[in-house]
């Protein structure tokens, strides 16, 4: 087994060495932008699947140059990037598989270079209208704002999962904050249920504020992606599950140690989600939403 280095300290103030070692010597290097809650939640669950031979370096603050001579003291067998910085700090070496996790951009990191794959932090729409139509079984149209150059991918997926689940999806484009108003009444009296996607032109604090009104005033319930807008007046989220996300990761680097080549491994996404209701709206809304989907969901009230 290899013995660790003893030159970290002067220039690794950050880094964390979890204890014991890998079987024949393997190292895993773990590369996490900064310490947020749902970074480490992932960080657990990797660790939870890779136990031995880990080393964390939380780069905030740190030059990428110092983060890269770091890991190449280290001279792991595989390196996990937490976190879109970590992974633009890890994907200029090409030479050791990349394993990323908590990454939201996709499309960039699938062009990254071969040898990196990974679990990004989208939930598939297939699965999240699953979901939808699990609490909301008598769903037929569902509205949706959207920006091509944001999330004209969500959208088009999105569509292609109402048209398999026979469900009507209308659907606009958004290309400026202050469309969002007349783009929602629109939808008046034509949508059961509002699909909120995680678009920066769509989610503004004024925006919300206006969709939240509309739900209100319509009895149509929002979806969203976050749990802190089912928090202030959403219905119900489908968010990730960062524990389970670092578990997948995990698995990969597993797999990459136990000789698979990387490049034959597939970019996925997260396979679980945690969904949150918030119960008062429910009820203001009139929706009883099935008891076993409640019994599995975080409730806010």
């Amino acid at each position: 087994m290899r013995r660790m280095k003893k030159y970290f300290s002067p220039l690794l103030s950050s880094l964390i060495l979890c204890s014991g070692l890998a079987m024949a010597g393997q190292e895993i290097a773990v590369v996490q932008s900064i310490r947020v809650g749902p970074y480490e939640e992932a960080f657990e669950g990797l660790n939870s699947v890779c136990k031995d031979g880990i080393h964390r370096l939380v780069i905030s603050g740190m030059n990428r140059s110092d983060v890269v001579e770091g890991i190449r003291k280290i001279a792991p067998d595989v390196i996990l990037a937490i976190g879109m910085e970590a992974l633009k700090t890890a994907k200029d070496i090409k030479d050791i598989p990349i394993v990323y996790l908590m990454v939201l951009d996709v499309e960039a990191v699938q062009s990254a270079g071969g040898n990196i794959t990974g679990v990004s932090m989208n939930i598939s729409q297939e699965k999240q209208l699953a979901a939808i139509l699990k609490a909301l079984p008598e769903t037929k149209t569902i509205g949706l704002l959207y920006d091509p150059e944001m999330t004209g991918q969500y959208a088009k997926e999105a569509l292609e999962a109402c048209r398999q689940s026979n469900i009507r999806l209308l659907s606009k484009e958004i290309y400026n904050p202050r469309d969002v108003p007349s783009a929602l009444s629109s939808m008046k009296g034509n949508i059961d249920v509002f699909w909120l996607l995680p678009d920066l032109t769509v989610v503004t604090p004024e925006t919300v504020e206006i969709l939240l009104l509309f739900s209100l005033e319509n009895q149509i319930p929002v979806i969203t992606f976050s749990e802190k807008y089912v928090e202030l007046g959403a219905l119900m989220s489908i968010g990730i599950d960062a524990f389970d996300i670092g578990v997948q990761a995990g698995e990969m680097a597993q797999e990459i140690l136990a000789g698979r080549n990387v490049k034959v491994i597939p970019h996925a996404d997260a396979r679980s989600a945690v969904v949150a209701i918030n119960i008062k709206i429910a009820k203001k809304l009139g929706i009883n939403i099935p008891e076993d989907v409640i019994a599995r969901a975080k409730k806010i009230e």
